[in-house]
Order: structure tokens, then sequence, then C-alpha cells
């Protein structure tokens, strides 16, 4: 049984999320809170599993409730975020502080709106149960381990060729931005190669995560737009709510942005964006493949590996979900299994033929 503490100052907002939680004979609401200060209170009182916690609220927001309940009872806590840039930005940051993941709503015409809230909501609360400890545990080992003084723990060393490899393209899903981050971040400013990810977000969201990533790494990082040219030195990341690819076009490799792909899940979808860059790069790939819930990105990393591409993926110690990576390890498509910590360094050497 999942036993779960529902925080909004809208008592619409509680009792539809209770109501829709409480279809799974699993998933027992065991509380509510109307803002942050009554949700801290509630989160030391009842010790709930997980705790579904709304961004704006009065006296005490979510991210200062979030903050206190991390510092004084770590839970798994899942935002529920306004599809606004101010809901979309506060979001990036609860993510930063610890938070599992969110879930994005909004009111139109009276009527509750969530995206594909149902079952996503569902399934984010009954994976986040026992998932604390992994992202605390990520957090030690980076502050333990700085960026200087990371090294791979890989003991084969593949003979690569410098100036093979000539993408990244990286999927992650659930616990991804942050994940993100740390890679990003760390960087070597020698690094430029051009950069593709596809994260599973909403619109407006991925526009916030782009610039948050710009801010802590030394590429230029954006939102991608269809048409533009892919050039070294930057990052692109896949728009929420579309499909995006690589394609050759005059000797140039370009990005195509949009609605296309009619039946494809996810959008953006992991496996779409590493086929596509499998077909315009061929064996000049580096992939990486993140935490995140569900098997995306398990065929593109197929075809990434069919045409020589290496692939690294995240271990399960430091995967909020170990989903989408572990698909990939246990299809054996894996060069790299690695904790997030080691994986910017290993990309690095990588990238510059040192592996």
């Amino acid at each position: 049984m999942v036993k779960v503490l529902v925080v909004d100052d809208s008592p619409f907002f509680r009792r539809a999320i209770a109501k829709i939680l409480e279809k799974d004979p699993q998933i027992k609401v065991i509380g509510f809170a109307k803002d942050g200060e009554e949700a801290v209170q509630k989160a030391l009182e009842l010790s709930p599993d997980v705790i579904t916690l709304d961004v704006e609220m009065p006296k005490k927001d979510g991210i200062e409730a979030l903050r206190e309940i991390m510092e004084k009872k770590p839970t798994p806590v899942i935002m529920v975020s306004a599809l606004t840039t101010e809901g979309a930005e506060a979001t990036i940051k609860a993510l930063e502080l610890g938070a599992i993941d969110f879930i994005p709503k909004g009111v139109d015409k009276g009527l509750l709106r969530f995206y594909n809230v149902e079952k996503e909501l569902i399934s984010k609360v009954k994976h986040a149960k026992g998932k604390i400890g992994r992202v605390q545990k990520v957090k030690k080992i980076t502050k333990e381990f700085p960026k200087s003084v990371l090294q791979s723990s890989s003991k084969e060393k593949k003979p690569f060729h410098k100036g093979k490899f000539e993408i990244l393209s990286i999927g992650s899903s659930t616990g991804g931005p942050p994940a993100l981050q740390t890679i990003f971040s760390s960087f070597k400013k020698t690094f430029n190669l051009p950069v593709v990810v596809a994260q599973h977000m909403p619109p407006i969201f991925t526009r916030m995560l782009a610039e948050r990533l710009n801010s802590v790494s030394h590429l230029n990082v954006k939102e991608a737009e269809d048409g533009e040219p892919i050039e070294r030195g930057c990052a692109y990341i896949a728009p929420g709510g579309k499909q995006m690819v690589v394609v050759s076009k005059s000797g140039r490799k370009i990005l195509r942005v949009g609605d296309f792909s009619e039946g494809i899940i996810f959008r953006p979808s992991v496996d779409l964006l590493f086929k596509s860059v499998a077909q315009a790069y061929g064996g000049s790939v580096i992939a990486a493949i993140l935490t995140g819930m569900g098997q995306d990105g398990c065929e593109g990393v197929k075809d990434i590996k069919q045409k020589g591409g290496i692939v690294i993926a995240q271990d399960e110690s430091t995967c909020v979900v170990y989903g989408m990576p572990k698909c990939v390890v246990e299809r054996k498509l894996a060069d790299y299994v690695l904790p997030l910590y080691e994986i910017p360094d290993v990309i690095n050497n990588i990238a510059s033929g040192e592996r």
C-alpha cells in the first residue's frame, strides 16, 4: 500500500487528485494539506510514502515546503505544477532540490486538465515510493567526489580514434533534469561536440530546462527550432509535445521539429531521435541513456549500436527510476554502465579520443 499526502491550496484539486489516486487499490490518501506550512506539519505527523505537492500556495509555497521536508523528513515528492512559465521554472528548481517528478495541471472552462493525468499520476506515485534514498545518495556522492577527481571505474578501456565521434545524443525521463544538469555542468571546456537531448517533458518546461542547462554549461544550450543547422558547441533540447529528428540536407545536418510520427506515445521520443541520429551520423555517435520510466530509447540505442556508435547507460544505484537504462543493459546494448557522477568524464574522454 502506498500512503499519500495530497497538498494543494485548491479544495477542487485536492479532491480531484485523491479521487484519481484512490482508483488504484494499492494507493491510499492518508491526509490533505492546504499550504506549505501544513504540508511540512503533516509530513512529520503522518509519515506518508509519497507527497503530491502544489507549487503555488499561500503562507509557504511548494519550493520552500519541499526544501523543509527534505531537511526534516526526506520523502518522495511529486510536484503538481501549473502549465505556465512560472510553474515550469519553479518545477525545474524543485527537481534540483530533490523532487522525484512532476505532473502538470491546468484549468480550462472549469474542467480539470492534466497531462494524461490519470494513468500517469497513478504510475508516478507508485514508482516514487521508496525512491528518496536513491535521490539523496546521488547528491551525497556528487558532493563527496568533486569533478576534478572523478575517474571512470570501468576496467576496460576501449580503443577509440580521436575525431571519430561527431555528436552526443541523450535520452532521459523521470529524474532526468537534475541528471542532465550534472552532465552539462561537467563538460570540459574542450568538449565541443553538438548535443541533442530528448527529455520527457511537456511544452514550456523544456524551454525552462534549456535555459537552466545553458546557465550551468559552457555549451550554448537552447530549445530546438525546426530547420536549424546543428553546430559544434551547441546543445539542442527537443521541445515538449513535439518530435525532433536529425536529417542530412545538402551535406549538412539539420533539425526537424514538428508534429510528425503520429502513434508514438512519447513527444519527444528518445527512440525517434536516436534512430534519426544513427541514420544521419552512422557510427560517429555517443549515446547516453539516463534515468527514466519505461523503455523509450531502447530501439534507438539498438540502431546506434548496429551502426558502430558507443552507448552509455546510467546504473541502477543512481537512477530515480531504473527503466530506460535497464532495458538497454538487459539487452546487452551498453558499452558502459556507470553511476551518474562518472558519466561526464567518460563522455569527455571518449569525445577527445582518450578511451
